[in-house]
């Protein structure tokens, strides 16, 4: 099958994190022998500006990644312009498909603003499918304009799926009508596996002794690491034992998280480590005691997957998707975000942890061959949805 990307996320050389979920899902559809082709529009960036300009400026037009082409035309973006910026977004998508070799399905991954090209696409012709992932349907549909646009891409595209089933009702729920389906996440079961732990903390070159908590994930508010703080603040008091947090990622609430840091005194056992390649999250899922996760809104975290599927303990606040990863053990999913229940949850946690392979057992539910075989049935049914004579 020869399949088509339009997404407002995906790595870049300059950005190699950046919705590396998504080149996951597309290099595992490479690997069962379809042609995958992504589309990444960008917004035009004038030469003097802040460092995030410059990042858009340089990353490359074109550019291959796992064995995928990637292509990258402009597009005027404006402040405060958020439907206009899809409209744009979407403009300069489809001339560059239109500009580029045919193929057989496109897939608005990341639905908004891609989901924004839905009337196009139609005119055309083009069999499309709209993935959700998380914000980009529960935000968008929090925002009275854009969920209005967002439920008639829906109705025109005719087909959605979504990571998580929290997401697949609410897509339905816009779209005013029950055609959504899971395509859910896999998980890299030999990247992200059990391992010894003191050895992972010597590849990291950190001390033997020590209970270790990680929160992965950007530094935004829907993240709410700022909690996270305060939860491990709150749990270190109640606790004699030493402890020490670990936030990788990297985002606006940097500077507000670290101040908080040492107003609160915990220079020496807070670390703010910016964002980690796969390969070196890895070690740190072994490394660690526990994961911390509290965000209020999420699409099916794979965080969670990851660390599960490494052997780790999860605390993960109840949002979104993530009750249905941890629904089967109520010590893993924290029902309240109050900072102190939170704290207290934890220190049980880390004092009677799971086994790993029991947790292992847990994130290796999900498969990327499961996901692909249904990511496969949904297209070839827009496919033949297209092909089929208007009646």
């Amino acid at each position: 099958m020869r399949i088509a990307v339009l997404t407002s996320l995906f790595p870049s050389r300059e950005r190699p994190n950046e919705g590396v979920f998504a080149q996951r899902r597309w290099s595992a559809m490479a690997r069962r022998g379809h042609s995958v082709r992504v589309v990444h529009p960008l917004p035009w960036a004038p030469p003097l500006g802040p460092a995030h300009w410059r990042e858009l400026r340089s990353m490359a037009e074109r550019e291959e990644r796992a064995g995928i082409a990637i292509e990258r035309p402009r597009y005027v973006h404006l402040p405060r312009r958020a439907l206009g910026n899809a409209h744009r977004f979407a403009a300069a998508g489809v001339a560059r498909l239109e500009a580029t070799e045919r193929f057989d399905a496109l897939v608005a991954d990341y639905a908004w603003p891609a989901a924004a090209a839905a009337q196009a696409c139609a005119q055309r012709g083009w069999p499309l499918l709209i993935s959700g992932r998380g914000s980009d349907v529960l935000a968008v549909a929090e925002l009275p304009h854009l969920r209005a646009e967002l439920a008639r891409a829906l109705r025109s595209a005719g087909a959605w799926c979504a990571v998580s089933e929290h997401l697949v009702r609410a897509m339905d729920e816009l779209a005013g009508e029950a055609r959504g389906a899971l395509v859910a996440n896999g998980v890299d079961g030999e990247l992200f596996r059990p391992r010894d732990q003191a050895q992972a903390r010597r590849e990291l070159g950190l001390e033997r002794e020590g209970r270790l908590v990680l929160v992965v994930g950007h530094l935004i508010e829907r993240k709410d690491p700022l909690l996270a703080l305060d939860v491990f603040s709150r749990a270190c008091a109640a606790s004699r034992s030493p402890a020490r947090l670990v936030f990788i990622g990297r985002g606006p609430l940097e500077a507000e998280l670290r101040a908080r840091v040492a107003r609160a005194g915990l220079e020496a056992r807070v670390q703010l480590l910016g964002e980690a390649p796969p390969e070196r999250l890895a070690l740190w899922y072994c490394a660690a005691d526990a994961l911390l996760l509290t965000s209020t809104r999420e699409g099916r975290p794979n965080v969670v997957l990851e660390a599960l599927s490494s052997g780790l303990p999860v605390l993960a606040t109840d949002a979104g998707g993530t009750r249905e990863l941890l629904e089967s053990d109520p010590r893993l999913l924290a029902t309240s975000r109050d900072a102190g229940a939170l704290a207290a949850q934890l220190n049980a946690l880390l004092a009677a942890p799971r086994e790993p392979e029991t947790l292992r057992a847990l994130g290796q539910r999900w498969s990327w061959d499961g996901a692909c075989a249904a990511l496969e049935t949904l297209l070839e049914r827009a496919i033949a949805a297209r092909k089929a004579p208007a009646r």
